[in-house]
């Protein structure tokens, strides 16, 4: 699990690589690595950029195509590539992180952003997300 904080006004699609770069996918055996199978997101993430990072990486982009751009490609004929393909399946899964952010949400303080600095508002997210990974840590050793 990784985080970065940005001002409130920010966009998401622009953290998407630098999000990426931090996050260590830890295996039953050996050390953690830093090319996940696959990267679900929703259709904020489709940017040719994001793709192409993902391809260069050889890791599979589970994210939806938007309508503007699967239409400037349709515009473009044989030219504008070949449609964006991503698994149904996979996808599915994203609501995982969708409930995630809903669970430290939960916790008012980082809600409605008491803390008055980046620092000790990061804490705060980073304090919640153990919490409730140690809560399913423990749920699922029962």
């Amino acid at each position: 699990m990784a985080f970065i904080l940005t001002v409130g006004q920010a966009a998401d699609s622009p953290q998407f690589i630098p999000v990426l770069r931090k996050i260590r996918v830890c295996g039953p055996v050996g050390r953690p690595r830093t090319r996940p199978d696959a990267v679900a997101g929703d259709k904020a993430y489709s940017s040719r950029g994001n793709r192409a990072h993902l391809r260069k990486r050889g890791i599979k982009a589970v994210i939806p195509e938007k309508a503007d751009q699967a239409a400037n490609r349709k515009r473009k004929g044989s030219g504008g590539g070949r449609p964006v393909e991503h698994d149904a399946d996979l996808y599915k899964e994203r609501n995982t992180v969708e409930r995630l952010i809903n669970k430290l949400k939960a916790w008012r303080g980082i809600a409605t952003r008491y803390d008055k600095t980046p620092e000790s508002y990061l804490a705060g997210v980073h304090l919640r997300a153990s919490m409730i990974w140690i809560k399913d840590l423990t749920r699922a050793a029962n």
